[in-house]
């Protein structure tokens, strides 16, 4: 084969193979600047309208580049005919060069999209920072130096943050030299870390703390901190009270970094006077919509706490949410102080306005603050999955005012689960602020003990919650739920206290229609049936009076009547098992084995772990064959 037919076989290959190579490369510089910007874009859109920028100007600079050198590289090729075999290696040598430029160019693509994102962090930064304190000599040798007085500060800061149960974003907290990464700048004697801090200076949202721990004449202590954005305030107390003084400075710093999250807490703990009289003194000095409408909220629920009027609470839950439109916590009390009225009525169609509100279900709002209305309506399931996505949000606690924990075996149990319910108990963190876990405690063991048929259990549980429920931590967050005690005390031979229980003059469903079985169970039934009809009248769109209603009727052996109030349960409470078993039963009395069984599946879908429903199901199997 002649050198010049060589020549050119080996210009065609190596043409194709340095284009590839050259596209491969702009192909991954491409890909990479796409990918910073995306990441960018998730935390600040301004800055990754900027990194956008600058990633194409290079992008466009390093295509320049690459065309330059495609035109270099054909008029190489045009004399490669020519070519010895030193030529040869002058062209391996051109194509390392060109591959050198090209990954020189992605490496410098490479650094600025990390300088970019390096800068989108600290623009994105929102810490509370502790810098080192300054201390005199003479506690420094005492082992009370800087960095233990912030350590004691951040230390407060973080329980602080753990033992606030709310939906509003906690900012981080670190002390100024932590995550310090001693690799140098080179020439400058700079670490990252110290880069770091400096930019996020520069561009963040960062809190920095700092202050002086004194000894003075008298022998005492005196801590004082301040930061920008927060008033230096001194904190005075005994020689050795240090821990004190510690946990006061934490608390006013927690309070001015983190005003709704303080409100939170202090109604968490026990001190919704306090919490009433800061969002009193903030609102009204601050423009921020977010904190002005969880501000009204928790003062609010301080009010609810403290037994104030309902419709004191209820006016700064619609004060939230006027000042916020898509404040759905609020939404969700504005729900609740209905039902602390007494008119579930009225709470099932505010449900329903947050729901338009929030351009339908599921949409905007979290599926955690329909939880009143799945109470109303026994959407168990959807109630229950609401409940686990919040505990799991915040370290086994939940958002809410109250802990999740014992609601979440409660809902369990009305889904035929006490397996579940006692598991659900035992995992229950522990708080000695929140008396609402041991008061739901007992009422779910109570509703556990009854369907076990410990009569005796049953109501030494419900007794006990039946004094928890004299605190309005209690009544407010579980209205109507005293109406569950009546049966209890009627099944365990205290007819008196059941009727103690209706006396008081709860208007509920529940109470309603529980008095309604009582009677009912004493002989009464024309008293009985007018008393469904009332419960049915007190909230015509709740499904609880009709199911009651049909169940009783199949006790009488009037089973269309029966179907006929199931069928309505069933409209107003799709998602509830209990009416649709219910109308299972009544079917299949009547020898409609295989209406019962089409029932029974559908129930299934909504409680399928019961077990009662699974042996009813087959003994419908059986019998449609």
């Amino acid at each position: 084969m002649e050198d010049g037919m060589l020549a050119g076989m080996l210009s065609s290959e190596e043409e194709k193979v340095e284009a590839a190579e050259v596209e491969s490369a702009l192909s991954s510089v491409e890909a990479f600047a796409a990918a910073v910007v995306a990441i960018a874009s998730r935390q600040d859109p301004a800055v990754a309208r900027k990194t956008e920028a600058f990633l194409e100007a290079q992008t466009r600079l390093l295509t320049i580049q690459s065309a330059h050198l495609k035109d270099e590289h054909a008029l190489r090729m045009s004399g490669l005919s020519r070519r010895t075999k030193e030529d040869s290696l002058r062209l391996a040598s051109s194509r390392l060069r060109v591959t050198f430029q090209l990954l020189t160019a992605l490496v410098g693509v490479a650094l600025a999209a990390g300088a970019a994102l390096f800068l989108r962090d600290a623009a994105g930064s929102h810490q509370v920072v502790i810098e080192p304190f300054h201390t005199p000599p003479s506690m420094a040798v005492r082992g009370v130096e800087g960095a233990v007085v912030a350590s004691a500060l951040l230390d407060e800061l973080t329980h602080l943050q753990h033992a606030t149960r709310s939906s509003a974003t906690a900012l981080s907290t670190s002390n100024a030299w932590a995550g310090d990464i001693k690799v140098e700048v080179l020439g400058t004697g700079i670490s990252i870390g110290e880069v770091s801090r400096m930019v996020r200076e520069r561009f963040g949202h960062d809190v920095h703390i700092e202050g002086d721990l004194v000894a003075t004449d008298a022998g005492k202590l005196a801590l004082t901190v301040r930061g920008n954005g927060i008033e230096p305030k001194t904190f005075a107390g005994e020689a050795g009270g240090f821990d004190k003084l510690a946990v006061q400075a934490a608390e006013y710093v927690y309070a001015q970094s983190q005003p709704v999250r303080w409100a939170t807490y202090l109604n968490n703990t026990g001190r919704s006077k306090d919490a009433i009289a800061f969002a009193k003194a903030l609102i009204p000095n601050t423009t921020d919509v977010e904190v002005r409408a969880n501000l009204f909220n928790s003062w609010g629920i301080g009010e609810q706490n403290i037994d104030a009027p309902p419709l004191d609470a209820m006016g700064h839950f619609k004060a939230a949410v006027k000042v916020k439109p898509d404040h759905w916590v609020a939404y969700n009390n504005i729900i609740n102080t209905y039902l602390v009225f007494g008119d579930e009525e009225a709470a099932l169609k505010a449900g329903d306005e947050m729901r338009i509100a929030a351009g339908g279900r599921p949409g905007r709002a979290a599926e955690l603050y329909y939880q009143n209305v799945d109470l109303l309506t026994w959407n168990l399931q959807a109630w229950l999955a609401g409940l686990n996505a919040d505990i799991a949000s915040n370290a086994g606690g939940g958002t809410g005012s109250t802990s999740d924990g014992p609601i979440i075996a409660d809902v369990q149990v009305r889904l035929h689960e006490p397996e579940a319910a006692e598991l659900s108990l035992n995992l229950v963190k522990e708080d000695v602020f929140d008396p609402s876990i041991a008061a739901a405690t007992h009422f779910v063991r109570g509703r556990l003990a009854l369907d076990s048929g410990d009569m005796a259990k049953a109501a030494t549980e419900m007794e006990a919650f039946g004094l928890a429920y004299a605190d309005p931590v209690i009544s407010t967050n579980y209205a109507g739920f005293q109406c569950w005690i009546a049966p209890v005390e009627e099944a365990a031979g205290h007819p008196d206290k059941a009727d103690a229980i209706f006396k008081t003059g709860a208007h509920y469903v529940d109470c309603y229609r529980f008095r309604a079985d009582i009677l009912d169970h004493r002989g009464n039934w024309a008293g009985a049936q007018q008393g469904y009809a009332d419960a049915v009248a007190l909230a015509p769109d709740l499904p609880a009076a009709y199911y009651s209603w049909g169940a009783a009727l199949i006790r009488h052996g009037d089973l269309a009547g029966a179907v006929a109030k199931l069928k309505e349960a069933n409209q107003r409470g799709p998602h509830w098992a209990d009416p649709l078993k219910a109308w299972g039963d009544a079917l299949l009395a009547q020898g409609h084995a295989k209406e019962a069984l089409d029932k029974y599946d559908q129930a299934l879908q909504y409680a399928p772990a019961w077990s009662v429903l699974k042996s009813a199901r087959a003994a419908a199997a059986k019998s449609a064959g």
